[in-house]
C-alpha cells in the first residue's frame, strides 16, 4: 500500500514510531531509508517522534555566523554538529525536545507546500490551546509562538517523488518541553537566525510537568487531524504496512 492509498475500509493510515532517545545521524539515515520506500510505494505514510542527543542542525541558509561556539567549546559540551538538506537556518535538538519527522506521500490535492507547514504548526497550536495557552504564528517566520517567544521551530523538506507528480516530506518540526531547554542549548547559536526573540518550552508555558513520550502521544491525535489521516497507527519500528 502506498502513502495516499486507502485501505479496505476506505480510510487513510499514518503508521507511527516512537523511537525514544536517538543519535542524529541515525534518525538521518533512517529517514533517507524510510523516504525511498514511501516514494516507491512500498511503506504508507510515516511519523518518526524521538528525541535527539544535543545537536545543532544547519539547514539550507548556511550562516555558520549564527553558531556562537568554538569547535572546542562544541567537544567539551558534547554537541554535534550537522550540515543538513532542510530549509532554514540553524537549530537546536537535545534532551527535553519532541522532535517529529512526517515522511509524507504529497500528491493531487495534497500538493500544498504552504499549506503543509501550516499544518505542522496548526498541529500544534491545538495542542496548546489544550491547556488554554494560545499559541500563535509570526508572518515573517515558520514556526509556533507563545508571545514573542518561541515553542516550537519547523524546518523541511520536499523530495521530489519518482513515480508521478508530488513529493515525498522530510525533517519536520522540534518542540521544546522541558523546562531549561533554553539553557542547555539554544545559548550557543542564534536559534534559527533570529536574535531579537527568545525560546520557550511547554513546562514553562503551561506550569504543568511532562515527558516527551507523553507530549508526543498527545500531540499525534491533532497531527492526524490537520493532515486528513483517519487512522494513526502506532507501532514498532520493525513492523511494515500490510
Amino acid at each position: 500500500m502506498n502513502g495516499t492509498a486507502e485501505s479496505a475500509q476506505g480510510g487513510r493510515k499514518l503508521r507511527v514510531h516512537h523511537l525514544g532517545f536517538t543519535d542524529y545521524g541515525e534518525a538521518w539515515e533512517l529517514q533517507k531509508s524510510i523516504v525511498k520506500q514511501v516514494d516507491s510505494g512500498e511503506r504508507d505514510d510515516t511519523l518518526l517522534l524521538l528525541e535527539h542527543p544535543p545537536t545543532y542542525t544547519i539547514g539550507s541558509q548556511r550562516h555558520p555566523e549564527h553558531l556562537l561556539l568554538s569547535p572546542e567549546q562544541l567537544k567539551a559540551q558534547g554537541i554535534a554538529v550537522y550540515q543538513i538538506d532542510r530549509g532554514g537556518d540553524i537549530t537546536y535538538h537535545g534532551p527535553g525536545q519532541l522532535v517529529g519527522y512526517p515522511l509524507l506521500l504529497l500528491e493531487g490535492k495534497r500538493i500544498d507546500l504552504h499549506g503543509y507547514l501550516r499544518s505542522l504548526e496548526e498541529a500544534i497550536i491545538r495542542l496548546l490551546a489544550s491547556f488554554g495557552i494560545e499559541g500563535s504564528r509570526k508572518p515573517e517566520y515558520t514556526g509556533v509562538w507563545v508571545g514573542d517567544v518561541k515553542l516550537a521551530a519547523i524546518g523541511v523538506k520536499f523530495n521530489k517523488c519518482s513515480r508521478h507528480r508530488g513529493f515525498v516530506t522530510s525533517h519536520g518540526f522540534a518542540l521544546n518541553v522541558k523546562s531549561g531547554i533554553q539553557a542547555a542549548g539554544f545559548s550557543g547559536i542564534v536559534p534559527c537566525g533570529i536574535s531579537e526573540y527568545g525560546v520557550t518550552s511547554l513546562e514553562d508555558c503551561t506550569g504543568m510537568e511532562f515527558t516527551v513520550e507523553d507530549v508526543g502521544r498527545r500531540l499525534l491525535p491533532y497531527l492526524a487531524e490537520v493532515l486528513e489521516y483517519d487512522e494513526a497507527i502506532v507501532e514498532p519500528l520493525e513492523a511494515r504496512s500490510r
